[in-house]
């Protein structure tokens, strides 16, 4: 590689790793050098092109801690800075990019106040906490959702629209066509909420499908992600309702199953509406109510106000309102399809090549990311 160094900073979870993987495959691919830059537990996680440097910084957090919790956490993040620093002095970055969660931090604060072009990318339809303390700091701002909350207007002139990257798998799903259910044929059920499953999917849904008339439970083919102290209990009650369900704590074949779905229940994080609106697959989507800042229920909601998907809360989720839903679904193919059409029409395909168009023009001689329009309002990137 002989391009320029582009770090990237982000926290270990899968949000906001996959972006951050998916921006180094495409950099790559450019001839840039990507290296990353995060905790432990990042370095243990990531799934990298083994041409990606990982470098490891030490990080803490202030969030639900006692006076002592914080005072480490303070002390950790100082030096991760100091870290971060000696790191940054010896590969000279072009530019450094930051994805969100509290390992990106430190590197973050250092490339700011050593003078480095910097960049963010946030993931959920809230401004993270990590991203809200660099918003007014970086010379870039990307943003999944042009209704991203917490942003301040005076961020809007260097903020610009990307979307999401997803995974190679899942973009060519997006040109597999969704298939109508049949009227007597089987219907592709794909319901996972995330990377361990989601207890209440387990309690609740077997019940909700149970509800359904007879002629409805033959035609049902389930995929369920669940818990694996869930999975003996949810087999057995799929299978005294007569209903065929291949379930599993974790499914390697997601992108194909995805691909096959006439609908999915899903919880509402960053990269499942992604996965979800790129597919163009309609989904019911029930937040996790205890994210930080609700960002879930945002971003739920920023999908079902455009007929993209449905939202239940989880304090109204019921073995009877999930019936409900389902049973109108069943009979109404064709609004399945409306809504398919409607998330497909908001989905990014071309995510990582957009967000790397930004960190390369403003790793460009004049640092210009290219965006703002001249009325201090967001730029919405060609999806």
């Amino acid at each position: 590689m002989t391009g320029r160094t582009i770090v990237l900073a982000t926290g270990g979870t899968g949000g906001h790793m996959f972006p951050a993987q998916a921006l180094a495959d495409e950099l790559l691919f450019r001839d840039e050098r990507p290296v990353l830059l995060t905790d432990d537990r990042g370095a243990e996680r990531s799934a990298f092109d083994s041409r990606v440097e990982v470098r490891i910084v030490r990080a803490g957090t202030f969030t639900g801690q006692s006076a002592l919790g914080k005072a480490r956490g303070f002390v950790s993040i100082a030096a991760g800075c100091w870290e971060a620093h000696r790191l940054l002095k010896e590969s000279a970055p072009a530019v450094v990019v930051g994805f969100g969660g509290y390992p990106s931090l430190p590197t973050m604060l250092s490339a700011t106040y050593a003078g480095t072009r910097t960049m963010i990318h946030e993931q959920n339809a809230v401004l993270g906490r990590v991203n809200r303390l660099l918003a007014p700091r970086v010379d870039s701002i990307a943003v999944a959702y042009l209704s991203t909350q917490q942003l301040s207007p005076g961020t809007f002139s260097r903020v610009t629209v990307i979307g999401n990257p997803v995974r190679d798998a899942i973009a060519a799903v997006r040109d597999i066509p969704y298939t109508l259910p049949d009227d007597s044929g089987p219907f592709e059920l794909l319901v996972f909420g995330g990377s361990q499953g989601a207890a209440i999917f387990s309690d609740v849904i077997p019940k909700a499908l149970a509800l359904l008339p007879k002629a409805s439970l033959k035609r049902l083919r389930v995929t369920q992600q669940c818990r694996p102290e869930d999975l003996e209990r949810v087999k057995h009650q799929y299978h005294a309702a007569g209903i065929t369900a291949d379930l599993s704590t974790f499914f390697s074949d997601l992108p194909a199953r995805l691909a096959v779905a006439h609908a999915v229940i899903g919880r509402a994080g960053a990269s499942t509406l992604s996965e979800l609106t790129v597919a163009g697959r309609p989904g019911i989507l029930v937040p996790y109510p205890h994210a930080t800042d609700d960002h879930q229920t945002a971003n739920a909601k920023a999908l079902a106000d455009e007929g993209a998907a449905w939202l239940i809360p989880e304090d109204r989720l019921s073995s009877r309102t999930l019936a409900e839903t389902l049973e109108a679904l069943l009979v109404n193919p064709a609004y399945l399809a409306h809504v398919a059409e409607k998330a497909r029409n908001i989905g990014r395909p071309n995510a990582a090549q957009g967000l790397a168009d930004v960190v390369c023009r403003l790793a460009s001689p004049n640092g210009d990311p290219g965006h703002g329009i001249g009325n201090g309002a967001p730029h919405e990137e060609a999806a």
